[in-house]
């Protein structure tokens, strides 16, 4: 990323009469209403759905008509870096042309990242870097894609970054999202961490300051152009799907724990 300037019957059985126990009536239902806020967390900024929800599972239905009853789609914004405004990180051919640009490499990810994700059911937003949506947008979680500088540095200039907003409403939740990403893309991509370079550019990224203050958003560099150039630009899909899986851990509370995947050989 350069500067935001360049940038899823048994039969049934006459049941024998049972006496009810208040208590544990009660317990079940503090149970049950513990679980549902504990799945719904990321998405508590949509009171109309929990209630909904809340509604839905506390009152008896017929079968048939519980299990079909749809259930409403999260929303998830993905922001495609320096798209619609300017071309990010410029990649050189040896004769002074251009071969490609940040903000291709960035948008290609992020169309796949927006596909996986609505093929999992959720509502994904693509974004430019400067989308007039992104003004008190709401989300369960807003994801901005960038990539790193094309030129060589030295060796170590490999791997990704991720930072999330210093002025967060939710540090904790924020603070989640960020190990989700950085956990699942390390694991699903092969490539390493490298914490040393996050800039104050990441940390304060002008969408954090411009969506809704409940929204939790992360700023990701999937890589370097140089070094990191076949991964990016050959291999997509997987980095596409790390991002992905970031962002489902982030949303089902999965729990941050290493994965034993196979890794990518530069």
């Amino acid at each position: 990323m350069e500067s935001a300037q360049n940038q899823p019957a048994r039969p049934s059985k006459r049941p024998r009469q049972r006496s009810v126990n208040p208590f544990a009536t009660t317990v079940g239902v503090a149970i049950l209403l513990a679980t549902l806020f504990t799945a719904w967390t990321p998405t508590s900024l949509f009171t109309s759905n929990l209630k909904e929800q809340l509604q839905l599972i506390l009152t008896p239905q017929p079968g048939p008509v519980a299990a079909s009853t749809p259930q409403p789609q999260l929303r998830i914004g993905i922001v495609a870096g320096h798209n619609g405004n300017d071309s990010g990180a410029v990649c050189y051919k040896s004769d002074g042309s251009v071969d490609i640009t940040e903000a291709e490499v960035n948008l290609k990810i992020a169309t796949i990242v927006q596909k996986q994700l609505v093929e999992r059911g959720f509502q994904v937003d693509l974004l430019n870097e400067f989308d007039t949506r992104l003004n008190g947008y709401r989300a369960v979680a807003l994801v901005s894609i960038h990539n790193d500088s094309c030129e060589y540095i030295n060796d170590e200039a490999t791997g990704f970054k991720v930072a999330s907003s210093l002025d967060t409403r939710d540090i904790n939740r924020a603070q989640r999202l960020t190990a989700c990403l950085v956990d699942r893309y390390g694991h699903t991509t092969g490539l390493s961490f490298h914490r040393g370079s996050i800039t104050g550019d990441m940390r304060e990224y002008h969408a954090f300051s411009e969506i809704d203050p409940n929204t939790i958003t992360a700023i990701i560099e999937t890589g370097f152009l140089n070094l990191d150039r076949k991964i990016l630009t050959e291999h997509t899909d997987l980095v596409a799907e790390g991002v992905v899986q970031g962002i489902l851990c982030f949303v089902n509370n999965e729990n941050v724990q290493p994965t034993p995947v196979p890794t990518f050989a530069p």
